[in-house]
């Protein structure tokens, strides 16, 4: 069973979670792929800061409690 999203909101929506995940990961230290890295990507979209600061203002956009990393 899988979900289809098809609506550019949603595809919007949906990048900017994988985007979360991934700047949460390289918090930790690591890599989520070889290409651009997720911070470079939010930068890249108009987020300002450090990663940290970032991650913030992206868990508050996406209606979520930042964890402590």
């Amino acid at each position: 069973m899988g979900i289809m999203i098809n609506n550019k909101s949603d595809i919007e929506q949906f990048r900017l979670h994988v985007l979360f995940r991934g700047l949460k990961l390289e918090l930790m230290g690591m890599r989520m792929s070889r290409g651009a890295s997720c911070y470079k990507t939010l930068k890249s979209m108009g987020f300002t800061g450090t990663k940290q600061q970032v991650y913030t203002a992206l868990a508050e956009m996406l209606d979520r409690s930042p964890e402590s990393v």
